[in-house]
């Protein structure tokens, strides 16, 4: 039986690289990938996908050069000026996790925008991952849990489920594919405890060359992977 993929997400690495190796400063790379953020968003609605989690900015990413996170900062608005109105066309709802009061106020202020903007569209979820570290995530629903034990909210037992409740993305079906771009191999921290049972798949291409004929092919082999969970079938 073909399994559904309703959650994907991905660590879009190597738009620097990509820059050098074209000639350009770093700052090109991340332009383009912002582009190529449109690009996927609209194949990965297309092909059927329910929610569409893109990591934009970690916690960690604050100890780049002030002007390159000068930059990036400044990015989601370049996006959403340029591609709000065809998201919203194409019923695209957008919701970010991670710590919104950490981040410039201008860069808060067009990404909530957004997110009221597209807040009763039914279709895709795109999801940014901004200021978001998953060991970070994973503290905060641990201080959430004991406050409401507490308080008497909640009892001092709980299980997996439950927990996954305290999460950032907790309304969000399971994460059933991570793909990283760039020939990378690890997680850099990210969605460490939704990774738990999802497929993984690691490209050479640098997210700025990831294309919607490569997301397919991630899809295609998302669905043949044979996902036992910890048991036999």
């Amino acid at each position: 039986m073909e399994e559904k993929i309703r959650h994907v997400a991905i660590i879009m690495d190597g738009n620097g690289r990509w820059a050098k190796k074209q000639g350009k400063v770093r700052t090109a790379g991340h332009y383009q990938g912002v582009e190529n953020v449109r690009n996927i968003a609209i194949a990965a609605n297309d092909l059927g996908v329910e929610v569409l989690t893109v990591f934009a900015f970690s916690t960690e990413n604050w100890k780049r050069p002030e002007e390159e996170v000068s930059y990036l900062m400044k990015l989601p608005s370049v996006f959403f000026k340029r591609f709000l109105k065809e998201l919203m066309e194409k019923n695209i709802r957008i919701t970010m996790i991670g710590e919104m009061d950490q981040i410039p106020k201008d860069t808060a202020k067009v990404l909530q925008a957004a997110i009221d903007d597209t807040r009763e569209n039914t279709g895709m979820i795109l999801n940014f991952a901004m200021n978001y570290g998953g060991r970070r995530e994973i503290v905060l629903a641990a201080q959430a849990y004991a406050k409401d034990v507490r308080e008497g909210k909640a009892s001092n037992s709980i299980s997996d489920a439950e927990f996954g409740n305290y999460l950032m993305g907790a309304q969000f079906p399971p994460l059933d594919l991570l793909i990283r771009t760039s020939g990378e191999y690890r997680i850099s921290n990210f969605m460490l405890w939704e990774i738990a049972y999802a497929e993984m798949i690691f490209v050479e291409e640098a997210w700025p060359d990831f294309t919607p004929e490569l997301l397919k092919q991630c899809l295609d082999q998302f669905k043949q992977r044979d996902r036992r969970f910890g048991g036999v079938k």
